[in-house]
């Protein structure tokens, strides 16, 4: 069972004292907000208890920018837009874990004292700290911890503005989700190309992304394609799926609430791949989601993960309806997968139209089978 932040004890803090004496606080200016704070909907002007703290995922801190990476130099506000990020900037960011295999990998510090450092993990705004990360992307931005953002005499989580944890319908609308073999294997291009077309064709489409570390992007691409409605992790309280053993009540809880927008289809994106730090595989493992599922498509970074995906996937009981992503860029690919693995493929890009077809037909015969 998933622990909500009212749950857990305040006595998580220990108070940074100043001359020995008293708890210190101060009102600050942040030059930006990060997305991933967003829910709080706190202004610019914050109020900060320098303390040291117990950090848990979700926390809201404030820090200030120590150095540069000109290849990873934005953060998302909560409108969405990326602003540039500079030495000396404070801002308002999350306590949070990554996994990234192309990216950062990074943890929630055991304690965190004022002056400490942390890194800036993802666009969103999630900080830990980085013990590796892909030599592509350059050394993670390093900031200073100034404080915990505080309300009303209590620090802030973001958990503390989450949607409830809460079970679909019976009859909740039919899913359609997008899994894959790693992060960039398509997904995210996939789940928008679903969403446009389903829209295009005449249904009312609700989209969500399950798994992966927060950030506004993806699901800004799916309303900007049509989608009626669209929920993250995020809007369930949490900075990263890391370190949560079991997603099946956040899948669930995404499927109903974007069921109350009454859509004829949901769209999900199960973010990083099968395998992984984001444990992807306890949301296949469950009966109320496999029970939702129209149609499955996993996107493949090369034959042998589409080889593998099916493999993986026969172990949970499933196998894909279609299978697309960077493994069908070529129609090489397309007819690879096609004739050696025996599993429809199309790419999101070059054959969106066909990718459709194949998922809708999907759709179509799940629906005629449950009226019967």
């Amino acid at each position: 069972m998933l622990q909500r932040v009212s749950d857990l004890p305040v006595a998580s803090v220990s108070p940074a004292v100043a001359c020995g004496q008293t708890l210190a606080r101060r009102q600050i200016r942040a030059d930006k907000v990060a997305s991933v704070a967003g829910a709080a909907g706190l202004s610019n002007d914050v109020r900060i208890a320098m303390v040291t703290l117990r950090p848990r995922t979700g926390d809201i801190v404030a820090v200030k920018v120590l150095s540069e990476n000109p290849g990873y130099d934005r953060l998302e506000l909560p409108s969405g837009r990326l602003a540039r990020l500079s030495v000396g900037d404070i801002f308002i960011g999350v306590i949070g874990a990554r996994r990234a295999l192309k990216g950062y990998v990074g943890d929630v510090p055991a304690e965190l004292a004022v002056g400490d450092e942390l890194h800036i993990l993802n666009l969103g705004g999630v900080l830990g700290r980085c013990t590796g990360f892909n030599q592509a992307m350059g050394q993670p931005v390093r900031t200073e911890y100034l404080g915990a953002v505080m309300q009303d005499g209590s620090l802030l989580n973001i958990a503390d503005y989450a949607l409830p944890l809460i079970t679909p319908e019976a009859s909740s609308p039919p899913v359609i989700a997008v899994a894959g073999s790693c992060m960039h294997a398509g997904k995210t291009r996939v789940a928008v190309e679903l969403v446009r077309r389903f829209t295009g064709a005449g249904y009312k489409v609700a989209a969500g992304k399950v798994s992966g570390i927060a950030c506004l992007r993806d699901t800004l691409e799916m309303r900007d394609n049509g989608a009626i409605k669209t929920l993250s992790f995020l809007d369930l309280g949490f900075a990263s799926t890391v370190g949560v053993s079991d997603l099946s009540p956040v899948a669930q809880s995404i499927i109903a609430h974007l069921g109350t927008s009454a859509p004829d289809v949901i769209i999900l994106e199960l973010g990083d791949g099968l395998l992984g730090g984001y444990n992807v595989s306890s949301i296949l493992n469950d009966q109320i989601v496999r029970d939702s599922l129209a149609a499955l498509v996993f996107c493949a970074g090369d034959f042998v993960s589409a080889w593998g995906g099916i493999e993986l996937l026969k172990q949970h009981g499933l196998r894909p309806d279609v299978i697309s992503g960077a493994a069908t860029d070529s129609r090489m690919g397309v007819d690879y997968i096609r004739q050696e693995l025996g599993v429809p493929a199309a790419n999101a890009i070059a054959g969106g139209a066909a990718l459709f077809a194949l998922v809708e037909s999907r759709l179509l015969a799940t629906t005629d089978e449950a009226m019967q």
